[in-house]
């Protein structure tokens, strides 16, 4: 693992318990209602469309509380995180809901090293996981290398137009971060995470990386996907510009002034060709 990667995996794995204790992933709901799903699949579901019976794996899975609300839709699931203590909350969350799934610990990179290559009906990237990633093209291959041909990939993620833009200017949009991936990453030195917690971090620095649309795509059709749909969307689930956004009743964040200015978040799904 790389440094930056072994930064980015201390950071998470401080964050999961505070994560885990937030009522921002509504760990509680999903103990007390068997059939609560979480925010962002909810978002997700009219594009997800039927997947009961599916063998699936949520890469970057963080504490699960996606990869439950897909095993709840009736997918046999998976779950990859390269953070110990995020897996930790992930298997306790799932074993108090009663409900079965694979959790392993890796790289994303390696992940077929460590599950099934070809083994997979779906592959889901859910929303805020690409950027801790260097290399989108390295991820394409490891996509391409856990689906069946003719299984499919699922992925939401920050629009890369919105995260090249400064969100400490809150009166306008300012442009000042990279769009397009680059080998040197972005540095964050925060001690607060995107949760309501009173509690500092102490692992303070973070990498994070921009990957441009065309890049995303253009790494997915090399490695033997097809892009079945792209869609641009106006919202994003958490407060990305915090002084220009208001949540809507869909629980995501959109711009107050003129929301048509900057697209905030995308889906893209595509199929692994056959043979």
């Amino acid at each position: 693992m790389s440094d930056s990667l072994e930064l980015n995996r201390r950071s998470w794995d401080e964050r999961a318990l505070l994560h885990a204790a937030s009522t921002d992933y509504e760990v509680d709901k999903f103990i007390a209602d068997p059939q609560h799903l979480s925010e962002v699949v909810r978002f997700d579901l009219p594009r997800l469309g039927d997947i009961s019976g599916l063998r699936a794996v949520h890469l970057q899975c963080h504490i699960g509380t996606d990869t439950l609300s897909l095993a709840r839709l009736g997918a046999q699931m998976s779950g990859l995180d390269f953070s110990s203590q995020s897996l930790a909350q992930a298997r306790a969350l799932a074993e108090r809901c009663g409900e079965v799934i694979d959790y392993v610990e890796s790289d994303v990179y390696a992940a077929d090293q460590v599950l099934t290559p070809a083994g997979f009906d779906l592959v889901y990237t859910g929303i805020g996981a690409l950027i801790w990633l260097p290399s989108v093209e390295r991820w394409a291959r490891t996509v391409a290398a856990l689906l069946k041909p003719g299984g499919r990939l699922f992925l939401r993620e920050g629009h890369p137009m919105l995260l090249a833009v400064n969100e400490d200017h809150q009166d306008r949009l300012v442009i000042e971060y990279p769009y397009f991936e680059r080998e040197t990453p972005t540095v964050w030195d925060s001690d607060q995470t995107y949760v309501e917690t009173d509690t500092a971090l102490t692992q303070t620095i973070t990498h994070e990386w921009n990957h441009g649309l065309s890049e995303v795509i253009s790494a997915l059709l090399r490695h033997g996907l097809q892009i079945t749909a792209l869609m641009e969307h106006d919202s994003i689930p958490w407060e990305a510009l915090p002084g220009q956004m208001s949540k809507n009743a869909q629980g995501e964040w959109s711009l107050d002034k003129d929301p048509w200015r900057l697209p905030l978040s995308y889906t893209l799904q595509a199929v692994k060709r056959g043979l």
